[in-house]
């Protein structure tokens, strides 16, 4: 399972999923360009130590990160507020990489056109959206909740 940032605007935010990543055991994808130098102070404290713990591969373009995917088979989601399909009824595997979008726009047509599926965290009418890094983590818990090797 992996988590992908599509532009990312936020570095605490950035830092914040990596650092999930690394506690979880899941690759990142950053999709440049980001909002901010991956060197930025905030995204570094984010990050804490952490970051050397996770496999972060960064994509100079939404087109070579799709080049990439297409020649690995990935499964893309996208979790968005424009979604119809609740992420806890959707059936996740291993190999799933769960798509977060730039926190002040989203992602483009082509990014939504490209996802093999579109998931939504439902919240509470007239809300806008949760913040980016709570909503990886909650999408990570449901879809690791799935795939986990049940216990002898």
């Amino acid at each position: 399972m992996q988590i992908a940032l599509f532009q990312p605007d936020i570095p605490q935010n950035t830092g914040t999923i990596l650092r999930l990543c690394a506690c979880l055991g899941l690759d990142a994808h950053i999709i440049e360009p980001a909002g901010f130098p991956v060197s930025d102070r905030a995204f570094r404290r984010a990050g804490m130590d952490y970051l050397g713990h996770v496999s972060i591969v960064r994509h100079d373009s939404w087109p070579k990160f799709e080049d990439w995917r297409a020649a690995h088979g990935h499964r893309l989601l996208l979790f968005t507020t424009k979604a119809a399909t609740d992420y806890r009824d959707f059936r996740y595997k291993t190999s799933d990489i769960l798509l977060f979008g730039r926190e002040s726009a989203g992602v483009t047509e082509a990014v939504v056109e490209a996802a093999d599926a579109r998931l939504v965290i439902p919240i509470r009418a007239g809300l806008r959206s949760l913040n980016v890094a709570m909503s990886a983590a909650m999408a990570a818990g449901e879809a690791l909740r799935q795939v986990r090797t049940p216990q002898v």
